[in-house]
């Protein structure tokens, strides 16, 4: 008996039974829909963490301050100001593996414009500091370096602070009030978005970094920084990159090896890396749970053709009776296992793949399906009919004819 007859023969017989063979199936769809639904879901959380992520920049690594200590009561991180503008220049010309390098610092307080106020975090910065970040403006023009040597008093505006304080308007050449001290507006960014701990990155004004140390921030000496943002001039050399600034700070700020560091360095491709790893982990679990269903509609495929192998054990004897060999019979049964897995599975999968859409557009969550998750569903559903069929097949072909042909 060849294939196409086998395939005949186990439509037929499906066909016969259609409730019940809709029934066995229901627990692949489920399985398979679920797995594809969550695995979307998964994956679209991960392009998700990994866009928020890109926003920052790329081949980044930053340097903040140390701790200090006062009556026995150490700072953490970024509590001491001993970073310097002369810092972020040292390490641009003498670290071999750096693209830019831009010291910044920050404050918050109140913008206003005519009769409209919104308070937004206020930075200073350099040049460089937009071609580390990757951030274009929109509309009018970027700072400049004449801007931070001459201490002008100009800013950038994130898309958030344009919005709230100019609407529609192009804010380009209007007078801003920062802490009261007036600026004059020379252009917008483009849209960020959130960053990875959930912050809006377009809620911010850039200042020239020399008149936000002159005008808006307090620091114990001039031309201190509250950190400093670099760019490696490549993904392979941001080790490299961390170990020589590491270096040529130590040299600078005279750190010993007896001295605790009076700095630290963050490398965001290593926080890029935990977030993938952690988002991976997720959409595993997720697809593991999800399978669970599959074995339960697999060990349902089982007990259904056991079922259809006492039910049809006459029609067996017939069969063995008329020539039809064990290896005959058991095919016929292992076809039927495997054809209802298979129409499950592309059911389960145009569920599982509306299903992500559908929950796309009602919760706003960000769903992707891959070529990928389908065909590990559709082959993993072939797998639980040929593994879950295989016994009672066996347990058909191994049927006794005489007996088979008494049995009533």
């Amino acid at each position: 008996m060849n294939l196409l007859q086998t395939l005949k023969i186990a439509l037929r017989a499906l066909r016969t039974n259609k409730m019940r063979s809709f029934l066995t199936m229901l627990g692949i769809i489920i399985g398979i829909a679920a797995v594809i639904a969550m695995m979307a879901v998964g994956s679209g959380a991960s392009y998700v963490i990994s866009q928020q992520i890109a926003s920052i920049g790329s081949n980044i690594v930053l340097v903040i301050p140390g701790s200090t200590t006062s009556g026995g009561l150490r700072t953490g991180s970024g509590g001491a100001q001993t970073l310097s503008s002369d810092d972020a220049k040292a390490i641009m010309a003498e670290c071999p593996s750096v693209a830019y390098a831009a010291g910044t610092v920050r404050t918050t307080g109140q913008i206003i414009s005519g009769n409209m106020n919104w308070s937004s975090v206020v930075m200073g910065a350099t040049p460089e500091l937009f071609d580390i970040r990757e951030w274009p403006v929109v509309s009018g023009r970027s700072i400049s370096q004449q801007d931070v040597d001459g201490a002008l008093k100009v800013c950038l505006l994130g898309q958030t602070v344009a919005d709230n304080l100019f609407g529609s308007a192009d804010p380009v050449g209007s007078i801003i009030r920062i802490k009261k001290i007036p600026f004059t507006v020379i252009g917008v960014l483009d849209r960020k978005g959130q960053s990875p701990q959930g912050q809006d990155q377009d809620d911010v004004v850039f200042v020239p970094l020399r008149t936000a140390q002159r005008n808006l921030v307090r620091a114990q000496r001039t031309g201190i920084v509250s950190a400093i943002i670099v760019k490696a001039k490549s993904e392979e050399l941001i080790d490299t990159a961390e170990n020589e600034i590491k270096s040529l700070l130590n040299q600078r700020h005279r750190i010993t090896n007896s001295k605790e560091p009076d700095f630290s360095t963050r490398n965001l491709s290593e926080i890029l890396a935990v977030a993938e790893q952690s988002s991976k982990a997720m959409s595993l679990l997720l697809g593991a749970v999800a399978s669970i269903s599959l074995i339960v509609g697999g060990i349902g495929i089982m007990n259904i053709m056991l079922v259809s192998v006492t039910e049809r054990t006459r029609e067996i004897g017939i069969r063995m009776a008329i020539g039809a060999k064990k290896n005959d019979i058991l095919l016929q049964f292992m076809t039927e296992a495997v054809m209802l897995t298979v129409m499950g599975g592309v059911i389960g999968i145009a569920l599982g793949a509306g299903g992500a859409v559908v929950v796309s557009r009602l919760l706003g969550w960000p769903t992707m399906i891959s070529v990928q998750s389908i065909t590990i569903a559709f082959l993993f559903s072939a797998a639980v009919g040929i593994f879950f069929g295989f016994y009672p097949a066996r347990k058909a072909a191994g049927l006794n004819p005489i007996d088979a042909l008494r049995y009533e």
